[in-house]
């Protein structure tokens, strides 16, 4: 067996705990030495592996959950192609990109997705675990010798792969771009596409605005549309359906497929929303492991069968079990919180609201809440979905018709998280500040809430150090611990890999129904919609001009609605039961639009 042994280094802070783990380490007698340190600039603790008895007793010890230890077979060592420092993550195996086909890479928040098309694009040199001393490119090409990955690398080393990558996390380009849509995207401009792919993203009305007054959407649509200018044979899209709607995400993933020329190029998409994967790839790879320790990249399977496999947790063709439990989509067809709860948290009749300053026309019909459920919101960004919060809440008053049960408190969860949004430093600091029940181990609150979204590993974090996906959550469990009527959760899911974003649904029905209080979700991922909501509204109109909503809807007549006016169809697989998007003009696309049925889940 082989020892990985990991040593979070923003956690560990010898300089705050007792240094317990070196403490209670036992002596290794051959070696008469511990297996845990000081490093040599006493800033953090290292652990040697090669005399590390993995007796887990310094896991125990330190206070701040910053070492992980797992044993791994000796077989895995011959695959390993990166390791980022002593006690840091390793990554076995490569994914396969090829010609002709789009290659999909699924896998938990921290397995080695990133890492892996680092390595891929040219970013990252890989080192085979040999820190101080990293092998040449002729010797990572024959690790993979025989593989379609040795073709690749050998192309990459010898500059014949020229790549080009969408990063993960969009909030930093941000601060690092300055200027104009326009004047940006024609400096990134190097195959004279600038017209073509404004018209296809649907860019043109943000073509004179700065980047500083983008929102998510719009800095996700530009990133993108500055990658598909680049002149490269390797495009790699690291989850390009964050902060996009339902519309926008099928509008992605058709345009790369079209401008990437995926039959001359190698094109790779990481991506969570699983119908939006489903749809743009032809094969899939799923990346597994312990995330933050290590991650093993699984052999391709095509796209509906990996995926498949992936949810079931077993993984056939490397005999191996990923996770000891199956993910299952749970489908509402009725509104069961409805029947149960036949009196209305909330209530309005038709309203109709207008901007004075911008013009903007919302109108909404009439609908109601009631306790214990959660309302899902679907349609396109800019519509008018805050503003409808907004009316509920009392902060804006209808120029028409009128709230008929109010919600005198809200609680939000904005689209956009980052550091700023809280308060105070510490995850544990924010919790408090939200509910004390929410830091009490002993509470139902804790556990349903901060245990089930892993939390409770995060309290002595500080904000600024957490990842999206950590912001996320984070933000998610302030907003749901706090006393409220009505609780409006704006894009839960961003950043977050499936497993996280089944937790997170899990999350908000069990706090909802313990509550007895109801909510209200905006999601564009329809998978974690149709697996959260009881009903849903349909928001449509003209962005920024004018916007309708429908009534709250069982989930298959509003879903049905919405696709209809995309142009959508959509099944269900007979297997996982997962919904998929229909290829345009197959036959299930025809034979679905024939009979009306847009969103078929029988």
């Amino acid at each position: 067996m082989v020892r990985v042994a990991v040593i979070d280094r923003d956690y560990c802070k010898p300089s705050r705990c007792n240094l317990e783990c070196i403490r209670f380490c036992p002596i290794n007698r051959s070696r008469r030495k511990k297996a845990v340190d000081l490093s040599e600039d006493k800033s953090r603790a290292v652990i040697y592996e090669d005399i590390c008895v993995g007796c887990g007793i310094c896991i125990k010890k330190c206070p701040f959950h910053a070492i992980s230890i797992v044993n791994l077979p000796d077989e895995y060592e011959k695959f390993l192609v990166h390791r980022y420092g002593e006690n840091m993550f390793k990554l076995y195996g490569l994914p396969a990109p090829r010609r002709g086909q789009v290659l999909g890479i699924i896998g938990q928040n921290g397995a080695g997705k990133s890492t892996s098309i680092k390595i891929l694009s040219g970013q990252l040199k890989p080192n085979l675990g040999r820190i101080n001393d990293p092998p040449e490119w002729d010797e990572v090409i024959r690790l993979f010798r025989g593989t379609e990955v040795q073709a690749y690398l050998s192309k990459l080393s010898s500059g014949e792969v020229k790549a080009v990558i969408k990063p993960q996390y969009i909030e930093q380009a941000r601060h690092l771009l300055k200027g104009v849509v326009r004047e940006l995207l024609m400096r990134a401009d190097e195959v004279g596409g600038f017209k073509d792919v404004v018209v296809a993203m649907g860019l043109e009305n943000i073509l004179n605005k700065k980047v500083s007054e983008l929102s998510g959407g719009e800095l996700q649509k530009l990133l993108i549309s500055a990658v598909l200018l680049k002149n490269a044979n390797a495009y790699f899209f690291d989850e390009p359906c964050s902060y996009l709607d339902i519309k926008e995400r099928v509008r992605v993933a058709r345009v790369i497929s079209e401008f990437t020329k995926p039959e001359l190029n190698y094109v790779v998409v990481v991506e969570h929303d699983l119908m939006i994967l489903d749809y743009i790839t032809d094969n899939i790879v799923a990346i597994y492991g312990e995330p933050g320790v290590y991650g093993v990249v699984s052999k391709p399977y095509s796209t509906r069968v990996g995926i498949n496999h992936y949810l079931k947790g077993y993984l056939p063709a490397e005999n191996m079990r990923i996770r000891d439990y199956e993910i299952k989509f749970r489908v509402t067809l009725k509104g069961e919180a409805r029947e149960e709860n036949p009196y209305p948290i909330l209530a309005w009749g038709s309203m109709e609201f207008e901007y004075p300053s911008s013009g903007f026309k919302l109108s909404v019909e009439s609908g109601e809440v009631y306790i214990g459920e959660v309302v899902g919101v679907i349609g396109p960004n800019g519509i008018g979905k805050t503003t409808f919060i907004k009316l509920l809440s009392g902060e804006l008053k209808p120029t028409s018709g009128d709230v008929l049960i109010s919600a005198s408190n809200v609680s939000v969860k904005p689209q956009e998280v980052s550091p700023s949004l809280f308060q105070e430093e510490t995850v544990l600091a924010n919790l408090k500040a939200a509910s004390q029940l929410a830091v009490d181990p002993t509470s139902w609150l804790y556990i349903e809430l901060v245990k089930r979204l892993k939390l409770n590993r995060l309290l002595d974090r500080r904000v600024d150090e957490l990842s999206g996906g950590e912001l996320q959550k984070l933000a998610v469990a302030v907003s749901l611990a706090r006393e409220a009527d009505l609780y409006f959760l704006d894009e839960p899911s961003a950043y977050l890999d499936v497993e996280e974003r089944i937790s997170v649904a899990k999350v908000i029905r069990r706090i909802i129904e313990e509550k007895h209080k109801a909510a209200i979700v905006v999601e564009h991922d329809l998978l974690l919609q149709t697996y959260v909501s009881d009903r849903v509204m349909v928001f449509w109109g003209i962005p920024s001009v004018s916007g309708r909503s429908t009534r709250p809807m069982e989930i298959r007549e509003g879903l049905n609605h919405l696709l209809k006016n995309l142009d959508i169809t959509v099944r269900r697989d007979p297997d996982a039961g997962r919904p998929r998007i229909n290829k345009p003009g197959s036959v299930l696309d025809r034979e679905q639009k024939q009979r009306g049925v847009y969103f078929a889940i029988d």
